[in-house]
């Protein structure tokens, strides 16, 4: 398959100077599926409406099929086509966070949205995203949009159009290059469908942030549970993996500095994920900083960049700080954790 590359302005004024938009929504029409970029991460989006459509992003992806889909819309008066009810904190959310990094969990209206994308469940993720260029391509395609990360199944999320190349080059119809994404992880996943929302995956918008709007909310203590169908995108499976394996350190400096010369020792080369105020402080074959400790939006931005950049060092393991389980630390965490399969290696 040929992939169409469309580069556009960021900050995108009118369609009609924007043809790219255009040819990007018509081959959405036809149940094609496009990469675009949001404010978290690059999309690659198909008709939510269309099992054909929604088969080729699996199938692009290398997804597995009972991992539901988030869709994407324009217009909150789209959700009236294939959602049952909007709950009263559903409604305080979205005019809070909408358009932004927020996913929220709906009872599903079925008839409308293909069942492949919602993995036959009950209910449906929906997100608006903040981001200029997918709001051109949803408003222009007139479809609600279901839109997983552009990338392989199991590897970093793509905060570039070149990350989307590297993974999807002649898999997939189009990718609109918006340029670098902002957030750089996920979207928050809230269950508003039970009584006190329930965070399922976090992301752009923290706990904190959420509670300052509807009152308690509770995080579900299955994230890693395997066992459990997923109700959101992010709860099943490995993801964000490097090829390299990767392992969290929760100790010092000095014993993560101490394992990389056990490691170098053996002749193998050794990379490490670290943050601006450490990054001189290690010797190692690689070392990646990214962001600031003092600032963890900034560790957010950059954390898929820096699991991608491994991968062209050809290094054989990697060592990982870890970081404060608080705010969007627990997204952060929560990334880190799953590209590295859990492994954590005390002191």
């Amino acid at each position: 398959m040929n992939t169409n590359y469309w580069s556009v302005d960021k900050f995108v004024d009118n369609l009609e100077n924007y043809p790219q938009i255009q040819q990007a929504a018509d081959f959405l029409a036809k149940n094609e599926v496009v990469a675009f970029p949001t404010e978290t991460v690059y999309g690659l989006g198909g008709n939510a409406k269309e099992d054909l459509a929604v088969e080729k992003i699996f199938a692009a992806k290398g997804r597995p099929s009972d991992n539901p889909l988030i869709i994407h819309i324009a217009e909150q008066s789209q959700l009236t086509d294939f959602v049952t009810e909007i709950s009263a904190k559903s409604q305080l959310l979205m005019d809070r966070f909408w358009p932004g990094p927020l996913t929220i969990i709906f009872p599903l209206k079925k008839g409308f949205i293909s069942k492949k994308a919602t993995a036959g469940l009950e209910t449906v993720g929906v997100r608006m995203p903040d981001h200029p260029v997918a709001l051109a391509v949803l408003k222009a395609s007139g479809l609600p949009i279901a839109a997983p990360s552009a990338n392989r199944s199991g590897k970093p999320s793509p905060t570039t159009a070149l990350h989307v190349k590297e993974d999807l080059d002649g898999r997939i119809a189009g990718i609109v290059d918006g340029g670098p994404t902002g957030v750089g992880v996920e979207s928050t996943v809230i269950d508003c469908t039970t009584e006190i929302p329930v965070i399922l995956r976090p992301g752009g918008v923290t706990k904190e942030q959420l509670e300052a709007v509807v009152g308690e909310v509770h995080v579900d203590p299955a994230l890693s549970d395997e066992k459990e169908a997923p109700k959101a995108p992010g709860m099943k499976y490995r993801h964000y993996a490097p090829d390299a394996p990767l392992y969290l350190v929760d100790g010092t400096r000095e014993e993560i500095q101490k394992r990389i010369n056990e490691q170098r020792g053996e002749g193998k080369k050794v990379g490490v994920l670290t943050t601006k105020e450490n990054e001189t402080f290690y010797d190692a074959d690689f070392i990646f900083a990214c962001g600031e400790r003092g600032r963890l939006e900034t560790v957010a931005h950059s954390i898929y960049e820096a699991l991608r950049s491994f991968n062209k060092q050809n290094i054989d393991l990697i060592y990982s700080e870890m970081f404060p389980n608080e705010g969007v630390g627990n997204a952060i965490m929560n990334r880190l954790m799953k590209a590295a399969g859990q492994r954590v290696i005390k002191g």
